[in-house]
């Protein structure tokens, strides 16, 4: 049985070290440890930031994702935007991104205030574009433009 629920800070090395592991597997970027830690340490102690979310079998983490938000003029309400989505290797195709969304997908139908959901995935990674795809997420509609500064 797949539970999903709030992380806590009791949470946050696993949440790092998914961090460290989902840049590089998705990316091929090797992320420093300390500043990994640090940013997902700042969740829980600065809640406007975002949430973290985990999925559990049998009281082991098997994935998380990180909800953050964009305030809509045009909605008058709030888009939670999904980031940071790790499942561990061997519970993937198992449910556990089902089970993630679900709740965020919940979440925002129940509450008034929350008007939709938003991500963003490098165009390289064909696996998770497939797996959003399936769940009714788009990317026909906007294109993600940034600019990073350099570490």
């Amino acid at each position: 049985m797949i539970i999903v629920k709030e992380a806590c800070p009791h949470d946050v090395e696993m949440i790092s070290l998914f961090q460290q592991k989902m840049a590089l597997e998705s990316e091929n970027l090797k992320l420093d440890a300390d500043t990994v830690r640090r940013g997902v340490s700042a969740v829980f102690t600065e809640p406007l930031k975002g949430r973290y979310y985990v999925a559990e079998i049998d009281g082991k983490i098997t994935g998380s994702l990180l909800t953050t938000y964009e305030w809509s003029d045009w909605r008058n309400g709030m888009i939670l935007w999904i980031q940071s989505v790790y499942i561990v290797p061997q519970y993937r195709k198992k449910g556990v991104f089902r089970h993630l969304y679900r709740h965020i997908r919940n979440m925002v139908d129940d509450n008034p205030d929350l008007h939709g959901i938003r991500l963003y995935v490098d165009r390289a990674n064909k696996r998770a574009i497939n797996v959003y795809s399936r769940f009714g997420l788009n990317g026909n509609h906007y294109q993600l433009f940034e600019w990073m500064k350099h570490p």
